[in-house]
Parts: structure tokens; sequence; C-alpha cells
């Protein structure tokens, strides 16, 4: 993988681009009209951990800087990874901070997260194995805290109303993604591998319950959520960067995903594969991919 160095500011996606929204504002929006996903289900990435380590898109190094920039980031302080997963924000941000606590509700990501930091000596990580939601002021304060692809798996409102309080009056928030869902993307690649993914698991993107979920709309964004919450101010940014891919390694990164856990396949798990790798090699008989991403970066001050 290799990064280009262009940082862009995105637009606001909040109505009337107000970003942030004004406290007046604010106190006329209906809570109720807030939905999030239900709570956590132990099976959403059952037996995923290991390859989630190994073929997930990894956050490209300038991501990490751009968040030393932003925080003033100087190896002091603390850092809370929610939603850590195998640590692919908490393990290569470690070296900005002091000490980091990354918490995650699954034991197989826990485990292997615990793996790839001994694997690089990274010994300033403490690994809590609990939902975002059961945070409190036992953790004590941090500077920032990082969620990286998993916001929309938690009680949304409930972890910001409780990061608040933990958060260092110049902390903040930053959300991370690496812009990488094939469900959204226009590559004829990737559609073929949606398309033999629907021919074995139905039209509906499955979610959870061991294949039996399907995928709720995130509703409302994320940045409404934080508009109408206590921090103070949101901005996003962009980092472009190109990802490889083979045959292989995309197999690898279905396996890990929510809606394609091996799991899910059974027994029919090899004539999934093979016809997974006669769609990809019909669009690029060479077998290997490129694809331009967008990484974005979305920062919620405390103040």
């Amino acid at each position: 993988m290799k990064e280009t160095t262009g940082i862009t500011h995105a637009p606001c996606p909040m109505p009337h681009a107000q970003c942030p929204m004004p406290n007046a504002q604010k106190s006329k929006i209906d809570m109720t009209q807030l939905k999030t996903l239900p709570t956590y289900d132990p099976s959403l990435f059952e037996g995923a951990a290991e390859g989630y380590a190994q073929y997930r898109t990894k956050y490209p190094p300038i991501v990490f800087e751009k968040l030393a920039e932003i925080f003033n980031l100087n190896g002091q302080g603390r850092l809370l990874d929610l939603g850590t997963g195998p640590g692919l924000i908490s393990i290569p941000l470690r070296t900005r901070f002091e000490e980091v606590v990354a918490i995650d509700p699954d034991p197989g990501m826990i485990g292997e997260a615990k793996r790839q930091a001994a694997a690089v000596g990274a010994n300033n990580i403490t690994w809590l194995e609990q939902g975002a939601e059961l945070i409190d002021s036992s953790l004590g304060k941090f500077k920032l805290t990082t969620i990286g692809r998993a916001f929309h798996w938690m009680e949304r409102e409930l972890v910001l109303e409780r990061l608040y309080e933990l958060l260092s009056d110049d902390g903040g928030l930053a959300l991370l993604q690496t812009g990488d869902n094939p469900w959204e993307s226009n590559l004829p690649w990737k559609q073929a591998a949606v398309g033999v993914v629907k021919k074995w698991l139905g039209d509906e993107r499955r979610t959870g319950q061991r294949g039996q979920g399907t995928r709720k709309p995130v509703d409302p964004p994320h940045e409404v959520v934080i508009g109408n919450s206590a921090f103070a101010r949101q901005e996003s940014y962009e980092v472009p960067f190109e990802k490889s891919w083979t045959v292989d390694s995309y197999l690898g990164y279905l396996y890990t995903t929510a809606f394609s856990l091996k799991i899910f396949y059974g027994d029919n798990a090899p004539a999934f594969e093979k016809d997974l790798r006669e769609a990809l090699l019909a669009v690029e008989p060479s077998g290997h991919f490129t694809e331009e991403l967008k990484a974005t970066i979305l920062v919620a001050w405390k103040h």
C-alpha cells in the first residue's frame, strides 16, 4: 500500500452546513428521533479476528500524522481506543501516547490484539474486553478517543455522553474510516464480488446472528448524532491512498466482514470460494486489483 500526501477537508454533510450545530438549535431537536443499532451481537465477527488483522485495510500512516497535528500529540497523555478490534489503530498510534486503553466486546479480537501487540513490542496498551457503552470515570482522563469502523455498532448517544466526561478539556474524538466498502463501490471487480456474496447469501446484506440478521441503515448519520451531543464542534478530513489486493487477500477480507463471515457458508465455503475466484478473474485475469481510496477522519472537539 502506498499513500499520497494530499489531505482535504470534506464537505459538511449536516443540513445547511451547520457544522457545528449551535447550542440553541440543538435544544430544538427531538432526541426521540435519534435511532441507533441494537446492542452488540457477540456473533458479529465470530471467528474473524486473525483474518481481520491480516486482511482488513490498514490506516495509512498519514492518518496518524494528521491526528498528531490536530491534537498536538507528543508522546504524553492517554489514548482511549473504542471498538479496537485487533488493534489496527491502538497499536500504530501507541507511540504518540504515554498510555493507551483499548476496548472491544469481542474476546477473539482482544486475544488477537494482544498477539499483534506482543509481536511489535507494544507494552503501553491495556486491553479491556467490554462494550464501549460501559466506559466510566474509573478509566481516568484521556487526550484523544479513536473509533475505527465501529461507531455504527454502538449505542452512539450513550457512548458520546459517557465519553465526553472522560476527555481532557483540550481533547476530542476521532472517527476513522478507510472507505473500502464494496457495497458502495462502482469498481467492476468489487461489484462482481458482491454479486457472488448475494448468490450464496441472498440479496439482503447480512449482519450478525450467524448470518440470519440483516443490515440496518445508520440513521441518523454520525455527524448528526455528534451535533446533538455535548461536543462543541466537528470537522472532517479526507486522506487519499492506494490499496492493492489479490484474489486470495480479497477472499480473506470478505471472510472478516459482518456480511460475509466464513461461518455463514458452512459446507458451501469451497463452492463459494470457487465462484468468487472465477468472478474476480473474469473481470481481471491477472488476479491483481488496485483501488484509490479515501480514508476519512471525523474529528469532534470537547470545547
